[in-house]
């Protein structure tokens, strides 16, 4: 039984790390490593910066965010990620669909 809900937990994170990622994007722009302790703070998404990097890649491939460097006094330049005018849309769509979908998961539970 815990071997099926650890991998049930697994699929489910994976599933919703795009929305996480978007959602903390969308009330303002941040940084890598920003998001990053952003997103650990949210218990049992298990993040990590491996699976971070390669999934904003992704989303800015996709044109879903924008991606811009600045140099930094403290270091390194830092790449400082934004949600763009489709990744707004996009994140609207797909909060919606979850808050639907989380409504009528719940209503079977009751037997609605």
């Amino acid at each position: 039984m815990i071997d099926f809900f650890d991998n049930w937990t697994t699929q489910v994170r994976k599933g919703l790390l795009e929305l996480c990622v978007l959602n903390a994007l969308s009330g303002a722009e941040r940084y890598g490593y920003e998001l990053v302790k952003t997103l650990m703070e949210v218990p049992g998404l298990g993040l990590t910066e491996g699976t971070l990097y390669p999934l904003l890649s992704r989303l800015r491939l996709q044109g879903l965010i924008a991606a811009r460097l600045e140099e930094s006094s403290e270091g390194p330049a830092r790449k400082y990620y934004s949600l763009t005018k489709d990744g707004r849309r996009i994140t609207e769509a797909m909060n919606s669909y979850f808050d639907l979908l989380q409504k009528r998961t719940r209503s079977l539970q009751k037997g609605a």
